[in-house]
């Protein structure tokens, strides 16, 4: 139920204070400074803080808090919109990244499904499918 205006007034909601988009994400590491390496040299990430416990890494507002854990190997759950599936998995495995699922079309898109150095599972999907409707396909009669 909505609190309305403390000073008395009517006020409708719109769309004010609502989500727009992900703005981050936190992923488990060992080590920030090591695994900060992945995000940075690998993804072209920019790192904007690491206390030793902590790291923040990102760009074009997107950030990523890499948070010291012992808990580690996990599927984030992470989908990063990328311009082209295919021209990052050729990229990452140039560098020896993992994939757990190179690009192949899905759903939501062509993705492709990838590991951190420390075992954490990012997905990355076409971004300029995402937000376009899919339909499921017809089924045999």
């Amino acid at each position: 139920m909505p609190l309305g205006d403390p000073c008395g007034g009517f006020f409708e909601y719109t769309m004010e204070g609502l989500p727009e988009n992900l703005a981050g994400a936190m992923i488990p590491v060992k080590d920030t400074k090591r695994s900060s390496r992945f995000y940075t040299e690998i993804l072209k990430m920019d790192i904007i803080s690491d206390d030793g416990d902590t790291a923040v890494v990102g760009r074009n507002g997107f950030y990523m808090v890499l948070k010291k854990s012992q808990d580690v190997g996990i599927d984030t759950g992470i989908m990063l919109g990328v311009d082209n599936p295919y021209d990052l998995h050729r990229r990452l495995v140039d560098e020896g990244v993992v994939f757990l699922r190179h690009p192949l079309k899905g759903p939501i898109g062509v993705y492709a499904s990838f590991r951190d150095d420390d075992g954490n599972v990012l997905h990355a999907v076409d971004r300029r499918a995402m937000g376009q409707r899919v339909d499921p396909p017809e089924a045999d009669q």
